[in-house]
């Protein structure tokens, strides 16, 4: 985000201004996620997934002409149609004003010396505007969002100027938000404005950043396009739009990707950041310290690099080493070795697989890699939580240091069409609770089972003893816990009623086990339970 380079977009940025008459005829079309599915069908929606329109438009070629065809062809597809059908998809506003906000352009399909003939006249999209539909903790909600043409529509490859609209990125993100009010959210690096718009749901006021204008300009769009107030733009490189400046809860889809910082490589702004390796994930991160509330969360994606002899999160870890206040939880979802990475980051920039160009991109990027003896890549979140005011430090009740995990999740993100950021908020909450409670205190507190845990038996024919127990999370991450006996009859025994050390206690006297034994081996395991949520801490 920071000291990239700006060469000239690759086509023309149109300027884009709102118009109350837009929303209007997006309504009236119907012009819905739902809707826009049905047009062409399930199997249609994965291949333009996959960068073909082909499905779509023989499913299109099918249905008479409607204001909802033309806008799926416009704005989904990309394609331009006859003006007398993009007039018919703007009855109210009127075609000349969605001309007028940036949206569309015409060009003359006519022989120059003759007269125009307003039948030929083509209607382009300037820009990707399209539904998009969620669920959090409020309930459902849709949005309109507009972004920058893609490779699709522009058959070249992207400027580096390009505002990225919603992608799996973006919807990992805004699921992992902790859905919990807050007075003042930041969104680090806002793009599209996505992120800002799902903060604004559970916050006062947000404040969103970018370097790019043009991004803060189309966030700035998105936002009045919706009816949503309360956010702030402010043009900037990282943290220097607030400087001094603290939140509740910080939100970032930085422009982690690691990229060559040669002329010859191309730098988009919605990705790179402009520093060599991942260094531009490890300044965020320490920078939040700075810029949390006591209290306050950050929910974060990025990428980081593993070297020759150390690991990725390892190195995560090191860059809280000094951070005393603040807990951490790295979750990596996926690793990539080097050129693998190098390939999905070219084709993702409109650069094809077989080309000179593609050969010579890939070559600069293990060069680069090579430099810093580079292994492979992680991807995934990170959630940072500042201690409350009245806890900081290992001098908490309990005697703890604070939270340190880092693990690897490669599994689906779990059922909760919502997302994790319940979760997210839970696990924290739980982090907290746990760091409070020594064994003493640990031992005599009233546990319940999570009211999504079951548990699965095994066992060899004709055997009456299980083979392996395992208890298993239905919501949240889905985790699946091997247990023994013990394990499985301590948490089959927690419903609030009983101590922990009267659930061990009866476990030692029934199986004849020495009691504090016991209790050695469950406790750790039980503070585990508890932070994956499978077992719930007292609410009051």
């Amino acid at each position: 985000m920071t000291g990239r380079g700006r060469a000239a977009a690759a086509h023309e940025l149109p300027t884009i201004t709102t118009d109350p008459a837009v929303t209007t005829a997006l309504a009236a079309a119907g012009f819905t996620v739902d809707r826009i599915d049905a047009l062409w069908g399930a199997e249609a929606a994965a291949s333009l997934h996959r960068g073909s329109r082909v499905a779509a438009l023989r499913a299109l070629a099918a249905r008479e002409s409607t204001p909802l065809t033309t806008l799926a062809t416009l704005f989904v597809l990309g394609l331009p149609v006859d003006r007398v059908d993009a007039e018919r998809a703007f009855p109210t506003a009127g075609l000349d004003r969605v001309l007028a906000a940036g949206l569309l352009r015409t060009d003359d399909d006519t022989d120059d010396a003759g007269p125009a003939d307003t039948d030929h006249v083509l209607v382009h999209p300037t820009v990707d505007l399209r539904p998009y539909a969620f669920v959090d903790d409020q309930g459902a909600g849709s949005w309109w969002i507009v972004s920058d043409l893609g490779e699709l529509a522009l058959g070249t490859a992207l400027g580096e100027e390009h505002v990225l609209g919603i992608g799996g990125a973006t919807t990992t993100l805004s699921g992992l938000q902790v859905p919990v009010p807050a007075r003042r959210v930041l969104d680090l690096g806002t793009g599209c404005g996505i992120q800002a718009m799902h903060a604004r749901r559970f916050a006062d006021q947000v404040v969103a950043t970018d370097i790019s204008r043009r991004a803060l300009d189309i966030a700035r769009f998105n936002a009045a396009l919706n009816g949503i107030d309360g956010i702030e733009f402010r043009l900037g490189s990282l943290y220097e739009p607030v400087a001094g400046e603290r939140f509740d809860r910080i939100v970032s889809n930085p422009p982690f990707v690691i990229t060559p910082r040669r002329d010859d490589v191309p730098s988009y702004e919605y990705r790179d950041g402009g520093m060599v390796g991942d260094a531009l994930v490890e300044t965020v991160l320490r920078g939040l310290a700075d810029h949390l509330e006591p209290g306050g969360t950050a929910q974060l994606l990025g990428n980081w690099e593993y070297r020759w002899g150390v690991d990725g999160l390892d190195r995560v870890r090191s860059w809280f080493a000094d951070a005393d206040d603040l807990d951490l939880w790295v979750v990596e979802r996926e690793r990539e070795d080097p050129p693998a990475y190098a390939e999905t980051w070219i084709r993702d920039g409109g650069t094809k697989p077989g080309t000179d160009a593609f050969d010579r991109l890939v070559g600069a990027w293990l060069d680069d890699f090579a430099a810093r003896r580079v292994t492979g890549v992680g991807f995934g979140y990170v959630v940072v939580r500042r201690a409350p005011a009245a806890a900081t430090g290992a001098g908490r009740p309990g005697g703890t240091a604070r939270l340190r995990r880092t693990e690897r999740v490669p599994e689906a993100l779990g059922s909760n069409p919502a997302g994790l950021g319940a979760t997210v908020a839970r696990v924290l909450d739980a982090a907290e609770w746990l760091a409070q409670q020594d064994d003493q205190a640990l031992a005599a507190a009233h546990l319940r089972v999570a009211g999504d845990v079951t548990e699965e038996r095994h066992y060899w024919p004709g055997n009456d003893d299980p083979t392996v127990i395992t208890l298993v999370q239905g919501g949240g991450f889905g985790r699946r816990v091997d247990a023994d006996t013990a394990l499985a009859a301590f948490v089959g025994a927690c419903d609030g009623e009983l101590s922990v050390a009267a659930i061990v206690g009866a476990i030692a006297q029934i199986t004849g086990v020495d009691e504090d034994a016991l209790a050695a081996d469950l406790l750790p395991r039980v503070r585990d339970l508890v932070l994956d949520g499978l077992l719930l801490a007292p609410t009051s």
